[in-house]
């Protein structure tokens, strides 16, 4: 089975380092992540702090890379459910008909998760290469806490059909 997959990861920015280390355990463990998702350089950020960047120029481009993928990875941090960005990625990549997986982060605790998480997420697993590519794939959906333990989905993900 091919183990090259294209995603957009959702995060709020302030864990850009956990992405890196995300994509680092997937290549350890022999699987080819391609991500989308922006991650801003310290120019830009600065940029988008200074509402210099219209915010429908933003939405398109997000739109544009996330289309691209076949999955969006929501990378749970601390402050990831307080950030209004990863709730319209999330939101966007529903009505996209993307598969929404949750990610906590590695070494993470049961944060709150973003609201439109709860309504769409498809699975949330614990920082384990293996869990995350079966949910990414479908062959499995769980709902996990950070040690891998089942917990139960706030609500049954709601599907939108394109």
């Amino acid at each position: 089975m091919d183990k090259r997959r294209h995603v957009f990861i959702s995060h709020h920015h302030a864990d850009d380092a956990h992405v890196g280390k995300l994509t680092t355990m997937l290549k350890r463990n022999g699987y080819d992540l391609r991500n989308s998702s922006i991650r801003a350089k310290p120019s830009n950020q600065v940029r988008l702090d200074k509402k210099l960047i219209p915010e429908r120029t933003l939405k398109r481009l997000l739109r544009m890379k996330m289309s691209w993928a076949g999955t969006v990875i929501v990378l749970v941090g601390k402050n990831t459910h307080r950030r209004p960005w990863v709730d319209w990625e999330i939101r966007k990549a529903n009505e996209l008909g993307k598969r929404i997986v949750g990610i906590y982060e590695r070494g993470g605790t049961t944060n709150d998760l973003p609201t439109a998480f709860d309504d769409y997420g498809s699975a949330l697993v614990n920082w384990n290469s293996d869990s995350l590519m079966d949910a990414i794939d479908g062959t499995d959906s769980p709902f996990e806490n950070p040690e891998g333990q089942p917990r139960e989905p706030i609500r049954e993900p709601q599907r939108n059909a394109c």
